[in-house]
């Protein structure tokens, strides 16, 4: 455990000088970013107008970036079915639920990280000490942020409970289901603990601090946890009450978790996604230095583990139209269980923000079809890339391709 520390360590300090290398002296090549035109895009209006046909979804706002700039920004169908129809516009304020993960409780872990507050391969019991009971000792700060750390997906809800501190108790009274970092297991609690360790290594509630460091200087106005009643008119009806959180853990906790709860908008997204393409900095502002940014956007899972994850970020292909024939890194994202979706590709520098509210019809819906019809049109109007297009935009995940290459090696000789 020791020499496994020590070695995370020694490679998280080789990954800050190459980054900082990179910044310095970036790659010398005629590579040149491919840049998306609006017409590609024309396809999507009648995908969108169709899943809305069929009553997958009420409606949509879709948002697009490329290359520093907004290609495509619209709003489709419904907010709202009944009690009755009111028209979806592009500032529509939406229940973001598992977004929450990455757009606040990752962002702030990794602030925190970066400012010696917290350790990534510290035990979560170092900063929470009861946490360790029932053997959860060595569950660490990376685990619980790639979902390693064997703890099952939620809390019980068979009997009733509510409250902040009973979520936590509760926690505390947890299993693990496998040992730490033998098994890929989606965990909300992994983030409800995150959420926690944020509020003991800050000293302020996780909905504050992601406030003053995270939204406010980025201008994300819309964004926040329990929105305010001057908002209600804006904000898209989940399955229950509007303006009210639809994960039902999270409800449970006053509305306020490190898995869900957010509420925010396409443009607001739009920036979050865009200072992550800059390396953590918009317009003076910096959110996060370029090797934490990059460091939580490559794969963090142990190693031969099959399901890959950043920190906190789901770890996919890069937006191409050949992607299926390259690895599966390079384009990092997460999904909402209330029909959202962020995608982020630093090998083209764009990003894919759509967001619905799928559940408002009647619990139901389905955007899995739409999304990968949208991420194709966008690969399309971006065109191929080849493996040393991608090494030449992101040096750092040679290691990872060159190990890639070895198991398809052994996988053909087996």
């Amino acid at each position: 455990m020791f020499f496994g520390v020590i070695v995370r360590t020694l490679f998280t300090l080789i990954l800050f000088v190459l980054i900082g290398l990179i910044v310095l002296f970036p790659a010398q090549s005629q590579d040149t970013q491919p840049v998306i035109r609006q017409e590609q895009l024309e396809s999507i209006t009648a995908i969108v107008d169709n899943a809305i046909h069929e009553g997958k979804i009420p409606g949509a706002v879709l948002l697009i970036g490329n290359q520093g700039k907004v290609v495509y920004r619209r709003a489709f169908g419904f907010r709202a079915l009944r009690p009755k129809k009111l028209c979806m516009t592009e500032d529509t304020i939406f229940d973001i639920a598992s977004l929450t993960k990455v757009v606040a409780t990752t962002t702030a872990v990794m602030q925190l990280i970066e400012e010696g507050k917290l350790q990534l391969d510290a035990p979560v019991a170092r900063y929470w000490p009861a946490f360790k009971a029932n053997g959860k000792g060595g569950i660490t700060v990376r685990e619980l942020l790639t979902h390693y750390s064997g703890l099952r997906p939620d809390l019980k809800l068979k009997h009733k409970w509510s409250g902040y501190r009973k979520a936590m108790k509760m926690i505390v009274a947890e299993k693990p289901v496998y040992p730490p970092g033998t098994s890929f297991t989606y965990s909300d609690i992994n983030f409800e603990v995150l959420g926690e360790l944020v509020r003991r290594a800050s000293g302020k509630p996780l909905n504050v601090y992601c406030a003053e460091r995270i939204f406010k200087p980025l201008g994300m106005i819309d964004t926040g946890f329990k929105p305010s009643p001057a908002l209600q008119d804006r904000i898209a009806p989940t399955q229950y009450r509007k303006g009210e959180v639809h994960d039902p853990t999270c409800h449970n906790m006053g509305g306020i978790a490190g898995h869900a709860g957010l509420f925010s908008t396409a443009d607001d997204l739009s920036v979050f996604s865009q200072i992550l393409l800059n390396g953590g900095s918009i317009h003076g502002v910096r959110l996060l230095s370029p090797p934490i940014v990059e460091e939580m956007t490559i794969p963090q899972s142990p190693p031969t583990k099959a399901k890959l994850r950043g920190l906190g970020w789901d770890i996919d292909a890069p937006f191409a139209s050949n992607r299926e024939n390259l690895f599966q890194v390079g384009s990092y994202g997460h999904l909402g269980y209330t029909g959202t979706a962020i995608w982020i590709d630093p090998i083209t520098h764009t990003y894919i923000i759509l967001l619905t509210n799928r559940v408002h019809l009647g619990g139901g819906g389905d955007v899995k079809e739409l999304r990968a019809k949208i991420k194709k049109i966008v690969a399309d109007a971006l065109g191929p890339l080849s493996s040393e297009q991608v090494l030449i935009r992101r040096p750092l995940l040679k290691n990872y391709y060159e190990l890639m290459k070895r198991y398809a090696v052994q996988d053909k000789s087996d």
